[in-house]
Parts: C-alpha cells; sequence; structure tokens
C-alpha cells in the first residue's frame, strides 16, 4: 500500500524546486511537459511519458520515492488527444485514468513507496483554491485533492519559498495529524523522511516494523478513499 502525495502550487511556487536535495540515487522523477530541471543538480528524469509508462517502471520498484511533475498535464494531454471527440463520455475516461494512477499507488505498490504529485492549482467560482483540472465536465467526475490524505501547498513570502501543511479554510492544504509544523521549508526530501518518520517506514533489514504507525496509514487512506 503505497502513498500518494499531493503537491499543490501555482507555477514558479517553488514545486519543482523543492526536489533540489534529493540524490540521485533517492529518486525518479516522471517529468510529463519534459522541461528541465530549476537546479544544476542531475536526477533521475523521465521525460513526456504516459500513464502505462508511469505504472509499467513502478512496478518493477527499483525506487522507494517517485515524482510525477507536473500531474495535471496527465490530463491535459490526454485531452488535446480527444479535442475532437464529442459528449461527455471523454472526461470520464480522463477522470477514470487519473484516479487509476492512484488506486495503482495505493494498491500496486509497496508499503515504503512514496509518490509525490506535483499539480497546478486554480481559483474554483467560491473563490477557494484547488487542484487544476480541465473545467467543470472534469469536476463534476473528480475531486483531485479528495484522492490523497496529505496535500501540501507551495507559497512565497518575498524571496522564501514554504510548503502549507494544513488548510486555513480557503486552501485544500491538509496532513495527518502532528506530522508536520503549519508552515515548512519547501524542500521535499526533508517531507519525505518526516512522512517515513511518522508512518515507520525507515526500518533497516531485520528491524522489527512499527505495526501501529503502518496501522495508522492504512486506517487513513481508508478513510481518504470512503469520502471520494
Amino acid at each position: 500500500m503505497g502513498i500518494p502525495v499531493l503537491i499543490l502550487g501555482e507555477s514558479g511556487s517553488g514545486k519543482s524546486c523543492s526536489l533540489r536535495n534529493f540524490e540521485k540515487d533517492d529518486v525518479v522523477i516522471y517529468n510529463i511537459a519534459g522541461k528541465p530541471l530549476p537546479f544544476k543538480k542531475q536526477l533521475n528524469k523521465a521525460d513526456n511519458v504516459t500513464y502505462t509508462q508511469i505504472k509499467n517502471n513502478m512496478a518493477k520498484r527499483n525506487f522507494k520515492t517517485y515524482v510525477i511533475d507536473d500531474s495535471q498535464y496527465l490530463m491535459a494531454f490526454e485531452s488535446f488527444e480527444h479535442a475532437k471527440e464529442l459528449g461527455y463520455g471523454k472526461f470520464t475516461n480522463m477522470a477514470l485514468n487519473f484516479k487509476d494512477l492512484i488506486d495503482f499507488i495505493i494498491k500496486k505498490t509497496p508499503d515504503d513507496c512514496i509518490v509525490y504529485m506535483l499539480h497546478h492549482t486554480e481559483l474554483a467560482d467560491n473563490g477557494k483554491l484547488k487542484a487544476k483540472t480541465l473545467g467543470k465536465m472534469l469536476d463534476n467526475q473528480l475531486t483531485v485533492e479528495g484522492l490523497f490524505s496529505i496535500v501540501l501547498l507551495c507559497q512565497i513570502e518575498g524571496s522564501e519559498h514554504f510548503f502549507i501543511t494544513n488548510s486555513d479554510g480557503t486552501n485544500p492544504a491538509k496532513s495527518p495529524m502532528d506530522m508536520f509544523e503549519m508552515r515548512i521549508d519547501n524542500d521535499l526530501k526533508m517531507v519525505d523522511t518526516k512522512i517515513r518518520e511518522y508512518y515507520g517506514l525507515n526500518q533497516q533489514k531485520g528491524e522489527k516494523k512499527n505495526e501501529s504507525s503502518k496501522e495508522n496509514w492504512k486506517n487513513t487512506i481508508k478513510k481518504a478513499m470512503e469520502r471520494t
């Protein structure tokens, strides 16, 4: 039962920059639009990949941490491929394909696998921030944030980049109780370490697993899926 984590933010808010402290052996980045990373360090990166390629690669279980950057382009590029098709069915299929990827992460990857989905934001009609989709036709099928139990929001204040970890009522940020402070550094490597510590995912070979932490995670995911 892997852990999907949603990282939200406007373009330029520091989503990709938050990867800077990972080392090459730590992570694989699926770069949907094939953009260069905003720092010099070389990380494992696969450009212009599809749903199928992502799932096939994750199924090899070579890494414990994966990043999908930017995940909303999976929906956008699929919509371009079906732009000439009429009817509402294509929006249902787009929603299903995105949800199937989340289901794959939860059900088909190991317990110690964490997948970060970096995703753009937009304002809803009610003025609140939400994950960017393709408009109301897709929003009627899928609430992206509802598929995750951990949602972090990238924000900027002056020259400082940081994550918001829980909502103030105007955004969808959320995280389990006592996992993070309300405002933390824009550092996804640190976030990865904190999540693994919280759920007891850092055991060495032969070390007894923290079963209560594991059960915590499974219960959190179960409740999140029941709400969708």
